[in-house]
């Protein structure tokens, strides 16, 4: 009797480990890699924006893309891959539209600065025309 036991039992030993073997390997297979060049992206954007000034002209943005990011490396942290590259693009892109807010509105006030210039130099060329005999 012992003979018919021992080579059952090593099959559902073998057995046992195949699946686990399996299952471990399937385990590692449904879970995608980090988002490692979203989440560069998203700093890179957020480094450019915040040496543009932006915090200063876009701060909403700014601090959205920020908030956006901590989100992102929360989800690598809980192995919510998918959801960790959303946050990050997202982030990335409040960075870029706070460093397109920030460039459009320094670009008004050159050309507000441009017009006041434009404004007082036809002022003095119009005195300068009134004092001519």
């Amino acid at each position: 009797m012992k003979s018919i036991y021992v080579p059952l039992r090593r099959s559902h030993l073998r057995s046992a480990i195949t699946i686990t073997g399996l299952m471990a390997l399937g385990a590692c297979a449904s879970t995608p890699p980090a988002p490692v060049s979203n989440l560069a992206a998203a700093r890179l954007a957020i480094s450019n924006a915040e040496r543009i000034d932006a915090g200063h002209f876009a701060a909403g943005e700014l601090t959205e893309a920020r908030g956006e990011l901590a989100s992102a490396d929360a989800a690598v942290a809980d192995k919510q891959m998918v959801r960790a590259a959303r946050l990050a693009d997202q982030s990335r892109v409040e960075a870029e539209l706070a460093s397109a807010r920030t460039d459009t509105m320094k670009s008004q006030a050159v050309n507000d600065d441009m017009q006041r210039s434009n404004k007082t130099l036809v002022e003095e060329m119009q005195r300068g025309e009134g004092n001519k005999p």
